[in-house]
């Protein structure tokens, strides 16, 4: 009997460990969202396979697929119909899982209280993965947004309510996140890892970069170099732009 309770006790110590990531991402839309049009095939936010921020070169699906640190180890069926696509991935060498959900275009606003939600401890959703079960939503360990900042155009409604568990870490990748979303967040309870100051491409190399410091468990100023390097190198921009782009905490 000591024994299966030490077993217990050790199996409850590793599944403890798990790490989960929700990643929501607001495919770009050129008909339903205020920006400046990209190309069709980018810009069709009903289409994910070569939407701009899911299935092109550097949108969340590709990006990662192509990553050697993430795998993407399943495709899973959503209830909901404005999610278009649902994939889970995991980080090769760690016990990290990474859920990201493709939201209809048209949806930004639905897709952004999904994630402030999210931040606030609400709409736990499980996920069955090889008979390990994984939370994610308000259950999560870090709540990431990609996409056109909705709130430029739009206004959430969002019931927040008191939290008392630890807070649900936060990347915001959208134009001028911070100024746009700090009373939300602050709402709702979230901890801000990396947020931006002015306009940017909310692409998944940021997410990807700023997430390899996060498992490394490096601090919040450590995330917003890697985000500032990575969006440098794929930007070109000059690093001293990039830095003054990406910032930490409130």
């Amino acid at each position: 009997m000591k024994h299966l309770l030490i077993y217990f006790f050790l199996l409850s110590i590793s599944y403890s460990q798990t790490k989960t990531v929700h990643v929501f991402v607001s495919l770009c839309d050129n008909k339903y969202q205020g920006i400046v049009k990209v190309p069709e095939q980018l810009g069709n936010g009903q289409i994910p396979a070569s939407n701009l921020y899911w299935g092109a070169l550097y949108g969340l699906k590709t990006h990662f697929k192509k990553s050697k640190d993430w795998k993407l180890v399943s495709t899973l069926k959503s209830d909901n119909p404005i999610i278009l696509e649902r994939l889970l991935f995991k980080h090769v060498s760690e016990d990290v899982y990474l859920l990201a959900d493709a939201y209809n275009g048209k949806n930004i606003r639905e897709c952004m209280e999904h994630f402030l939600m999210a931040v606030n401890g609400q709409r736990e959703q499980k996920v069955v993965y090889q008979n390990k079960s994984l939370i994610f939503g308000g259950k999560s360990n870090l709540a990431s947004f990609i996409g056109h900042n909705g709130l430029m155009d739009t206004s959430v409604d969002v019931k927040y309510v008191s939290k008392t568990t630890n807070k649900v870490e936060t990347i915001i990748l959208a134009c001028k996140s911070k100024d746009y979303f700090i009373e939300d967040i602050k709402n709702a309870g979230g901890k801000p890892l990396v947020w931006t100051t002015n306009y940017m491409a909310p692409e998944a190399y940021v997410l990807k970069a700023a997430l390899d410091g996060w498992i490394n468990k490096e601090s919040t100023s450590q995330l917003v170099e890697r985000a500032a390097q990575a969006y440098n190198t794929y930007q070109k921009c000059g690093i001293n732009g990039a830095r003054r782009l990406f910032t930490g905490g409130f």
